[in-house]
C-alpha cells in the first residue's frame, strides 16, 4: 500500500466507531450542513427579480398547459401559489430563518453566525469534503491540532480542552508505518494523520545477516517523511519502535543510531514479547464478546507473533492480561519468500512452506493451553497482517482496497480454504493484476498464505476475524492508558 493510500484510508472514511477511530466533529457538522444547503431553495429577492435561475413571479410559462398531465398542472399551480405568497410577504420578514428555508439550513446558519472567523488552512493539511461545491468553504473545517485565527485549537466533540497529540511508529521488516492521533471518548482516539510505505528493510537479511545499504536508505527516506509529519503536528508524546529486522541484523543498532542522526527520530528495538502484547492491545476490541478463547496472530515480514487468549472469566478491556501463552516465530513473509521463492510457487513448494512453519509452531511448548476450546464454537482466530487483509479484500472482490469493509470482517473456515487455494492457483501476473495484492505484495502473498495455513492446521477454528490494525494502535492505546487521559476525562464528566 502506498503512503498516499495509507493517509487516505483514514481521512476519507465517513464513520469509523471501532477501537480508537472516530469522525472529526467539525467535518461531520460540515457534511450535514452542506447537504442542507444543497437542498435549500432560495426565495426571490425583494422586487421580484430572478435569483439563481428562478424566473420572476411576473414571468408566465411559455409551455402550453394543455400538453401537461394533470399531476404536472397541479404541481405548477401549487408552485405559482407559493411564489405569490412569498412575493406578497413584507420585506421585514426576510431573515436568515425566513419561511421556505428548511429547518436544518436555518439551524446551520445560526451555528455559522456564532462561529469565530477561521483562517484558511494550508492545502496540504486541509481535509476537503466530497462534493465541495455544495458545502461551506473549506476554511471552516480544520483538523484537531490546528489553530484558528483567534488562537484557539480545534477540539474534539464533547471535549473543549486541548487534546494531547500522540504518535506511534512501527518500523518492520517490510513496512514503515505511522499513526498520529488524539484521544476522544474512553478507550477511543481519532487518527489525524497516517503514513505507510513498503521499504523492505529486511531484504537479503536471511542470506547476509545484515541490513543492506539500499534497504537502509529506503527506510531512512520513509522515516524522514514521518519525522516531518511528527514535527508538523506538534506531537506531545511518541513511541517509535523497530521490530524483527533490527533485532536480527548484526548492524541493527548501528542503523538505529544512523537514523537518529539523519532524521532526529529515536527508535526502540522492542523484544518479541512486547511486540505480541502490543498486537493484542491494538486488536482486542475485535475479540468476540461471547468467545471463551482465541488465538491472535500477526504475520510480519521477518517474524510472526502468536498469542493465546483465555477469555473465561469477567470481561475486561485490557485483554493483554488474558494472554496465557505467546510465541514469536522466526519466520515472516519476506524471509520465507526469500528461502523458497515468491514468484513461481508450485503446489509442492507451497506445501513445503506450510510444513516448515508447522514444525516451528510445534516447537512452541505452550501451544496446547487452549486445547479444550480449539475447534469449538466458543473459539476463533483473529488475524492482523497484510496477509489476512489481502485475503479479505480478494474475498469481497474489491476494485480498490477499502479498510472500512475489511476491518472486523468474519471469514468462515470454508471461505478461508477457498481463498488460499484460489490465490495459490494464480500466476505471478494474475496476483499483480489483483487490486488488493498489486506488484508490491505479489511475491510475498503466498508466503503469508502458507504461514496462515500452518496456523489454521495447529489451531483449527470455525471462524476467523480480520483486523486492519495492530502494533500502532496498541502503542497509542498503551500510551494513553499510561497517561490516564481517559480516566481524567471521566472524572471531569462526573463532576
Amino acid at each position: 500500500m502506498s503512503d498516499h493510500d495509507e493517509a487516505g484510508r483514514y481521512r476519507h472514511q465517513p464513520r469509523i466507531a471501532r477501537q480508537g477511530f472516530a469522525l472529526d466533529a467539525e467535518n461531520r457538522r460540515g457534511g450535514g450542513a452542506g447537504r442542507a444547503e444543497h437542498r435549500e431553495k432560495p426565495s426571490p429577492e425583494p422586487g421580484g427579480g430572478a435569483t439563481r435561475g428562478h424566473e420572476p413571479e411576473t414571468t408566465k410559462p411559455t409551455e402550453d398547459d394543455s400538453r401537461l398531465t394533470k399531476r404536472q398542472r397541479r404541481r405548477r399551480r401549487k408552485g405559482r401559489k407559493k411564489s405569490d405568497a412569498v412575493a406578497a410577504a413584507p420585506v421585514e420578514t426576510k431573515t436568515a430563518g425566513s419561511a421556505g428555508t428548511p429547518r436544518g439550513a436555518r439551524k446551520y446558519r445560526r451555528a455559522r453566525r456564532s462561529d469565530p472567523p477561521a483562517a484558511d488552512p494550508s492545502p496540504q493539511n486541509r481535509l476537503e469534503p466530497s462534493g465541495a461545491e455544495s458545502r461551506p468553504a473549506p476554511s471552516t473545517f480544520q483538523q484537531p491540532g490546528q489553530r484558528r485565527a483567534d488562537g484557539q485549537r480545534v477540539a474534539t466533540r464533547g471535549d473543549l480542552d486541548t487534546a494531547p497529540i500522540y504518535a506511534a511508529l512501527d518500523l518492520g521488516t517490510n513496512n514503515c508505518r505511522l499513526l498520529i492521533a488524539v484521544p476522544t471518548r474512553p478507550g477511543q482516539f481519532r487518527v489525524i494523520d497516517a503514513f505507510s510505505r513498503i521499504v523492505r528493510l529486511g531484504e537479503g537479511l536471511g542470506r547476509t545477516g545484515s541490513l543492506s545499504r539500499g534497504a537502509m536508505d529506503r527506510a531512512a527516506a520513509a522515516l524522514a517523511v514521518c519525522a516531518q509529519k511528527i514535527s508538523a503536528r506538534e506531537v506531545g508524546r511518541s513511541w517509535l519502535i523497530a521490530t524483527e529486522a533490527c533485532r536480527a541484523a548484526a548492524n541493527g543498532v548501528e542503523f538505529i543510531e544512523e537514523i537518529a542522526e539523519r532524521t532526529g527520530l529515536s527508535l526502540d528495538i522492542v523484544p518479541r514479547e512486547t511486540e505480541a502484547r502490543l498486537a493484542v492491545s491494538g486488536c482486542g476490541s475485535l475479540i468476540d464478546r461471547k468467545a471463551r478463547g482465541a488465538v491472535l496472530f500477526d504475520i510480519g515480514g521477518g517474524s510472526s507473533e502468536i498469542a493465546l487468549l483465555d477469555l473465561r472469566g469477567p470481561h475486561t478491556r485490557r485483554l493483554a492480561s488474558r494472554i496465557v501463552a505467546w510465541t514469536s516465530l522466526p519466520v515472516g513473509v519476506v524471509s520465507l519468500a526469500e528461502r523458497h521463492g515468491g514468484r513461481n510457487v508450485t503446489p509442492e513448494i507451497f506445501e513445503m512452506m506450510v510444513g516448515e512453519t508447522v514444525e516451528m509452531i510445534e516447537g512452541f511448548a505452550d501451544r496446547n493451553k487452549l486445547d479444550d476450546l480449539v475447534g469449538t464454537e466458543n473459539f476463533h482466530l483473529l488475524g492482523t497482517s497484510g496477509t489476512v487483509t489481502t485475503l479479505a479484500g480478494v474475498h469481497l472482490g474489491l476494485e480498490r482496497y477499502d479498510r472500512r469493509q475489511v476491518d472486523g470482517l468474519w471469514l468462515t473456515d470454508e471461505e478461508s480454504d477457498t481463498l488460499v487455494k484460489r490465490i495459490a492457483g494464480w500466476s505471478f501476473e494474475e496476483r499483480v493484476a489483483n487490486p488488493c495484492i498489486g506488484s508490491d505484495r505479489a511475491d510475498l502473498v503466498l508466503a503469508g498464505c502458507a504461514i496462515f495455513e500452518a496456523i489454521r492446521r495447529v489451531w483449527p477454528a470455525p471462524t476467523l476475524r480480520v483486523a486492519d490494525r495492530g502494533l500502532r494502535e496498541g502503542i497509542l492505546t498503551e500510551m494513553m492508558v499510561a497517561d490516564g487521559v481517559w480516566r481524567r476525562r471521566d472524572g471531569r464528566r462526573a463532576n
